[in-house]
């Protein structure tokens, strides 16, 4: 199945390095990040799952919990994460799916036959506390991922959520929004009453809101 924007994540029960997981039980009220790697022991998941687990306090810092899959057994993921801390610097920290019959991938859509019909793709999957799917990204095999650019992301996500904002090209947390073009001046004049700069009627930037 295709998942799009908007649609709810699918639930699952899956075995993981952590233990068993009911994925909409496990998210709780917080964020999530669901992605995949092709196979275990290749080069640039290694370098990808050692990256995540370093960084994986920003994670913890804006409520967002990570997981990862591939379509190895969790026995493999084990053996496996003793290659990434030795290469890596740094131990895996959270769960890793073993999806060896491809149930999962196959919920999320994973496997893309053009690209190869038996191993995962690598997608991103951003899902909200409400279990909705926010953006999703598939990477080709060769391509590693900028898990930085996923933290902006979600910054974005978090902050426009709650705010009638939107957030520019290349955006970092910190720097001028856009006041969202549903909004009139005069309902604009409440939620920001120090003034907007307007640049078109339709283009008013304005000084990040504090997040909710």
């Amino acid at each position: 199945m295709s998942i799009r924007l908007g649609d709810t994540a699918p639930d699952f029960t899956a075995q993981t390095t952590l233990g068993e997981v009911h994925f909409h039980d496990w998210l709780g009220t917080s964020w999530g990040v669901l992605f995949s790697h092709p196979k275990d022991f290749t080069p640039v998941c290694t370098t990808e799952l050692g990256y995540v687990a370093r960084i994986k306090p920003e994670f913890d810092r804006r409520n967002v919990k990570v997981i990862g899959l591939s379509v190895d057994s969790v026995e493999s993921h084990l053996k496996w994460e003793k290659d990434i801390e030795e290469t890596q610097g740094t131990a895996v920290n959270f769960p890793m799916i073993g999806d060896a019959d491809r149930t999962v991938a196959n919920l999320y859509d994973m496997i893309h036959p053009n690209a190869n019909d038996t191993l995962t793709v690598r997608s991103v999957f951003i899902i909200g506390p409400d279990k909705k799917v926010k953006l999703s990204l598939t990477y080709p095999a060769s391509t590693g991922r900028n898990f930085d650019e996923l933290l902006r992301v979600i910054d974005s996500l978090q902050l426009t959520a709650y705010q009638k904002v939107a957030t520019p090209a290349n955006w970092k947390n910190g720097e001028d929004v856009i006041i969202v073009p549903s909004l009139s001046n005069d309902d604009a004049k409440q939620l920001f009453p120090e003034g907007w700069d307007e640049k078109k009627p339709y283009l008013r930037l304005v000084k990040q809101p504090t997040a909710k």
